[in-house]
């Protein structure tokens, strides 16, 4: 199972970015996906994610300004990212964990794509 992730760059404060990451392989199932972001000189913090309910999540900075979704038909979740902040600039990665078509658990990470949210 790998992720792709993409649709990082550069924009200036007060722009938008849509993040994607897709899911591709032996999958048979998802149990979670999500995103994480590390800024410069910074632990890798949880941004959003899906509750086991089903529900969403926010990192406290980002709420009413980020949004988490998904398309379970593509094993894609989106990350919109609007009025974006200088301390916004980070490197995103996805997560995701679920069951392979062999019955084996997996939980991977993404590469990785840079926002810089600069003027």
């Amino acid at each position: 199972v790998q992720l792709q992730a993409s649709g990082g760059g550069l924009v200036q404060p007060g722009g938008y970015l849509r993040l994607s990451c897709a899911a591709s392989g032996s999958i048979l199932s998802i149990h979670n996906m999500a995103w994480y972001r590390q800024g410069p000189g910074k632990q890798r913090e949880m941004v959003a994610h899906f509750t086991s309910g089903g529900s969403t999540d926010y990192a406290d900075s980002v709420k009413g300004r980020f949004t988490i979704s998904r398309n379970n038909a593509k094993n894609t979740v989106y990350l919109q990212m609007n009025s974006l902040r200088p301390e916004d600039t980070a490197v995103y990665y996805c997560y995701t964990a679920g069951l392979s078509r062999g019955l084996d658990g997996f939980s991977i990470w993404g590469q990785g794509t840079l926002v810089t949210v600069s003027s």
